[in-house]
């Protein structure tokens, strides 16, 4: 009782309407941080004891200073993900199905830091269905030059490469293809053209299943955000290999572009993957010691992500019924995406995850946008302006109550540059980080080193990193009592 007390300090404040319009954004910033950001027990001017009547607060707030000033005063310096949007119209929009103007040849360039003028390109994938399927180019295969739109053989040296191979004019991208053994770099006489167009990406960019006698593989490139558009597909994916008698599963992210996602979204992937779980606990909350106490009185089920048994659309999730699963993370500098190390500690709780990849950060945080109205939500807003807060929120655990601040350990080790000499083919045995999880979920060890960059290549250009979007974190959607309002 004494806490919710504390709670309800300021309910004796000004209306939003009553507050001079000038710092209506401001007395927004902070009621929203003082009722629900994580750490406002650590920022004494969020205090609920900062101010003893409604004068002391607007006069703090009358101060000369912006909302984003006011915003980074309140906030810890280490936070570096809470964020104030000054115009909440830019973000309330859906996230549209992936598309870009490409050729489809996803590419590397390197160069070897030993040697003058050993800059060479090499394929990382040919995306499905695009301009690049109909060419004779496949992932690792090297290139060595251009030829320009006078038919002038541009060879690839550390200070052309961007204007060769991403700002050229014509409409026609003309490589020259070489053998390449890591020191010599011999000419083919093969070319290969390459048209830019629109293209739309799939939902995913390559399934397949693998035939291991009593255990069926079942393979899954994704490549795409996770905002939600492609759920539908992955789900109807998995009843293709339910039919097909799947009982192991591969889910390689080494190419995903990232993003963010809401709760939900990582929910329903939990169930596709599992099954056996339905209507259990998946994920918990725990939020600020003021909103905290509030649920645990009022709505304590409200902490709780449960496996959900139907997509958002209501169609039924079609589960695999699985006690292990195979998570390839990008081994390139990856440090973690929070989608994936909320789906990852989630599911552990419940099942064998095996991380193949490098190390995470550890971010188990979750946001939510707040709007400058009674209850937080963007119906009735304030009209006098646009701002929207983005603050940490709460931090998540599973059923067990572990959390993941610390992030995860791999169990096989992806090198940060996967070896240009040695790459494979993608959803194939040949692919020898895919060989070496096969070979794990045969004999339940890891097995020789995955081949690494032995001769030291520099990465100076990679398609696929361009196109990884920020980790834009973990969002929930929640109806907000008026805390401190």
């Amino acid at each position: 009782m004494i806490v919710l007390s504390c709670c309800f300090t300021l309910s004796n404040c000004k209306k939003i309407e009553e507050f001079p319009v000038d710092i209506q954004s401001s007395d927004f910033v902070w009621k929203g941080l003082n009722a629900y950001y994580l750490y406002q027990d650590q920022i004494e001017d969020l205090s609920d004891r900062r101010f003893d009547n409604d004068s002391q607060l607007e006069n703090y707030l009358s101060a000369p200073s912006s909302p984003e000033n006011l915003f980074n005063s309140l906030t810890l310096s280490a936070d570096t993900y809470s964020s104030l949007v000054d115009d909440y119209t830019s973000i309330d929009t859906p996230t549209p199905l992936r598309s870009a103007f490409t050729t489809g040849f996803e590419f590397a360039v390197i160069r070897d830091p030993t040697r003058l003028d050993s800059v060479v390109g090499y394929g990382l994938d040919v995306l499905p269905l695009s301009y690049a399927a109909t060419q004779p180019i496949s992932r690792g295969q090297f290139f060595y030059a251009v030829l320009n739109e006078n038919n002038d053989t541009i060879k690839f040296a550390e200070d052309n490469y961007e204007d060769a191979l991403l700002n050229y004019t014509q409409d026609t991208l003309k490589l020259l293809m070489a053998d390449y053994d890591g020191i010599t770099m011999t000419p083919n006489d093969l070319r290969v053209d390459l048209v830019r167009e629109e293209y739309q990406y799939p939902s995913i960019s390559r399934s397949s299943i693998i035939d291991m006698g009593p255990q069926q593989v079942g393979y899954v490139m994704y490549n795409n955000d996770f905002s939600g558009n492609y759920t539908n597909d992955l789900n109807t994916l998995m009843l293709n290999f339910i039919n097909q008698s799947v009982n192991e599963l591969v889910l390689d992210f080494r190419y995903n572009i990232g993003g963010g996602a809401f709760d939900n979204t990582v929910a329903e992937l939990a169930s596709m993957i599992t099954g056996q779980f339905q209507n259990q606990v998946l994920i918990k909350e725990t939020w600020n010691l003021k909103a905290q106490s509030y649920f645990e009185a009022n709505e304590s089920d409200s902490l709780l992500t449960r496996f959900p048994t139907t997509l958002k659309n209501g169609l039924p999730i079609n589960g695999l019924n699985l006690t292990d699963v195979y998570i390839i993370l990008n081994g390139r500098d990856f440090g973690g995406n929070s989608v994936l190390e909320l789906l990852i500690n989630s599911l552990g709780a419940y099942m064998n995850v095996h991380v193949i990849g490098s190390n995470t950060n550890g971010d188990n945080l979750g946001y939510i946008t707040l709007y400058d109205s009674s209850d937080y939500d963007i119906f009735d807003v304030n009209m006098n302006h646009t701002y929207a807060l983005q603050p940490t929120l709460l931090s998540f655990s599973n059923a067990n109550d572990e959390t993941y601040d610390n992030g995860f350990n791999p169990v096989i080790t992806i090198c940060p540059i996967e070896d240009p000499l040695e790459l494979g083919e993608l959803g194939q045995i040949t692919d020898p980080i895919l060989a070496s999880v096969l070979d794990f979920i045969s004999t339940g060890t890891a097995g020789p080193a995955i081949p690494c960059n032995d001769f030291g290549f520099e990465v100076l250009y990679h398609s696929i990193d361009t196109q990884r979007l920020v980790n834009n974190r973990i969002f929930i959607k929640r109806d907000l009592p008026d805390l401190g309002r």
